[in-house]
């Protein structure tokens, strides 16, 4: 199979690709938006979405980028620096796991110090933050002056000891949290949480923003650790009542995938009683002008027998109806469902 040589210096010069042509790694930053995807058809990667085109094709003056870690998302976020035109430079304590975005055009640091002075961005995802603290403290020197963006997964409080050690040795810190898996590193739909500094990030928002739709969380460091481990516990949830709603409706032959069409439906309303019951919880007051805890206690009375009667796990259900049964208990019957966050609390 023919190749699309990188020496090509505008897109006036790149070939028409044709199913017996393929570009190589470090063309798509000169390409048209048209040529990126048919390029994208010959090729699967974390990057390669049509969206891309647009950040693509103006790479001349790219921002510089160094990611240290290169499990699968530290490789997903490489990549899409890569498809994104900046020029990458990548670290991983096993060398090997760098050689497929070398052959993308990555350049491989032999050390963590050659790879931080290489970018003024340096990018960090490693197993967690003491693994963070044994990388960067050897090199604390080097950094400042720079930008680091921790993307490791921890809880709140590390991420501000994390915020007072970048400052201390005069480092701009910008802790992360990625809302995706990594072949959803690159769409601009997910969601990348930010916190620790505003500025940082309005500084290098555009160069992020290859990474997926950058949310600004203000300039409390711990606070997308913090949203990360709220939004997971939610999204556990979710998938705990649908998995317990597909074994119900499953067990009178109802396939998975015709009871999730509906079920995605009404998750979208679900949403918007979500709004509503924010302010509530916000003001400390919760009417129950819509459905009161009264009624619910009855409508998961019919839930369970459901269960019951095929045979379904019920400690679900059996859970929110003890939660109920405690507002009502208390004398909040009356209160809407909102109320329940009290018990959280708690």
């Amino acid at each position: 199979m023919d190749t699309v040589e990188s020496s090509y210096r505008s897109q006036a010069e790149i070939p028409a690709l044709s199913s017996g042509t393929r570009a190589t790694a470090t063309t798509p930053a000169l390409m048209s938006a048209s040529l990126w995807q048919e390029w994208c058809a010959d090729r699967r990667s974390f990057s390669c979405r049509p969206d891309r085109a647009a950040a693509s094709v103006e790479s001349m003056n790219a921002q510089s980028i160094t990611v240290l870690g290169l499990g699968q998302m530290g490789t997903a976020l490489a990549d899409a620096f890569l498809a994104a035109g900046h020029p990458t430079t990548v670290w991983n304590r096993t060398p090997a796991k760098a050689e497929p975005l070398v052959a993308r055009g990555a350049t491989r640091a032999a050390t963590v110090a050659e790879a931080v002075a290489a970018s003024e961005l340096v990018v960090v995802c490693v197993l967690d933050y003491a693994a963070v603290r044994e990388l960067l403290e050897p090199v604390a020197g080097s950094l400042s002056g720079r930008v680091l963006v921790n993307v490791t997964t921890g809880s709140p409080e590390q991420a501000r000891a994390e915020a007072r050690w970048a400052a201390g040795h005069g480092i701009g810190y910008l802790d992360g949290g990625i809302m995706t898996t990594p072949p959803g590193v690159g769409d601009s739909s997910s969601m990348i949480l930010y916190a620790g500094g505003p500025e940082l990030l309005a500084r290098h928002r555009a160069t992020l923003a290859v990474l997926g739709d950058p949310v600004d969380l203000g300039a409390d460091a711990g606070l997308a650790s913090l949203y990360d481990a709220g939004l997971l516990g939610l999204m556990w949830s979710v998938f705990g009542g649908w998995l317990h709603a597909t074994a119900l409706v499953g067990a009178d032959g109802v396939p998975a995938k015709e009871f999730t069409e509906v079920a995605g439906r009404w998750l979208k309303t679900v949403s918007w009683f979500l709004t509503g019951y924010a302010e509530q919880i916000d003001a400390g007051e919760y009417p129950g002008a819509d459905a009161t805890i009264d009624v619910q206690v009855a409508a998961i009375g019919h839930l369970l027998h459901a269960g019951e009667a095929r045979g379904i796990d019920n400690r679900l259900p059996e859970l929110h109806l003890e939660l109920m049964r405690g507002a009502v208990e208390a004398g909040h019957g009356g209160d809407s469902y909102a109320r329940i966050v009290e018990a959280f609390r708690k």
